[in-house]
């Protein structure tokens, strides 16, 4: 069976390569049977406070399935594409901070990132529902950030062309390090620490924005600056605070149903970055709920990683296949 879902998802890049599978297909099989090549990011201990109790824990039910919670080794799933397009992704799914989903979200667009030349590192980060600060997702981030870029030529990737994907939480989390990529959030002197941080390109998928009124209901904002937060603390982890005009481009997706992240988050940060003068586009679709992750075929909202590498290819990230 393992080695059948191999050949599967193979057959599927292949096809999909062709244009015969829409990218929806992956969300069941993309790195299900895959022993991906992981990448610590810390030697020894983790910067910043707390620890976890216990293994990591993989969600099997509900809303959690295929979810991991618990992550005392913060690391990055290394997924190479056959013929490198020069271009990688670093993606982080959601989950409010309190978990993280791979299965939905991170890996299906892993997979198809894989299958269209991009080299993919999918992230897997700290929780502070798990007893780590607040801090230490974006710490990981940030370092990912810089182990990517200063080991570039390792992967066959453009120093110069790394970009961030995240989903929800995920979302919010790639964008404060897409607009605060030299935040001091730990001490470090080795050699990664001599690269940038700043991703190349942001794409936001139902990302959780602002932590203000009327979107403060988010467990994102509890999880970050807890139930009673100053609004000093709201606007510090507030992603449309820090909008400027040199902001990394930035595609952002959403739905208008989305009961979780209402479309107001991603319409205020394309805002803020337009009127900024930074580069943004925005796609807002009619129904796709939360969590949609690649979209199922029969929804418009799956068109959107059609539309992430049509952007890409405007802003010359990636060009046509078969050029």
């Amino acid at each position: 069976m393992i080695a059948q879902r191999g050949l599967i998802v193979r057959v599927l890049a292949c096809l999909l390569l062709t244009g015969f599978v829409p990218a929806a297909a992956f969300a069941d099989t993309a790195g299900a049977a895959q022993a991906h090549e992981e990448i610590r990011l810390w030697p020894g201990t983790p910067p910043g406070a707390g620890r976890v109790e216990g293994p990591e824990v993989i969600g099997t039910e509900g809303a959690g399935l295929g979810a991991v919670s618990k992550v005392s080794v913060p690391r990055m799933r290394v997924y190479r594409p056959a013929k490198s397009n020069g271009a990688a992704v670093l993606v982080a799914g959601g989950g409010g901070y309190f978990r993280i989903q791979l299965k939905k979200e991170s890996t299906p667009a892993a997979g198809w990132l894989q299958s269209r030349g991009f080299t993919v590192f999918e992230l897997i980060y700290r929780l502070p529902n798990d007893g780590w600060d607040a801090a230490a997702p974006f710490m990981d981030a940030q370092r990912a950030m810089k182990i990517i870029r200063a080991r570039a030529g390792e992967f066959a990737v453009d120093p110069g062309r790394i970009g961030i994907m995240g989903f929800s939480a995920g979302g919010h989390l790639a964008g404060f390090t897409a607009y605060q990529p030299a935040r001091a959030l730990y001490a470090g002197a080795d050699r990664f620490e001599a690269v940038s941080a700043r991703p190349d390109f942001a794409v936001l998928l139902f990302p959780v924005v602002t932590l203000r009124k009327p979107y403060d209901t988010t467990r994102t904002r509890r999880e970050i600056v807890g139930e009673k937060a100053s609004a000093a603390a709201e606007t510090a982890w507030s992603l449309d605070t820090y909008a400027a005009k040199d902001s990394p481009p930035t595609i952002i997706f959403a739905a208008a149903d989305d009961p979780t992240t209402p479309p107001g988050h991603g319409l205020l940060l394309f805002e803020k970055l337009v009127a900024a003068g930074a580069s943004a586009e925005l796609h807002l679709f009619r129904d796709g709920g939360h969590g949609w992750g690649l979209g199922n075929p029969d929804q418009v909202i799956s068109q959107w990683p059609a539309l992430f590498e049509k952007w890409a290819q405007t802003l010359k990230i990636v060009e046509k296949q078969g050029e």
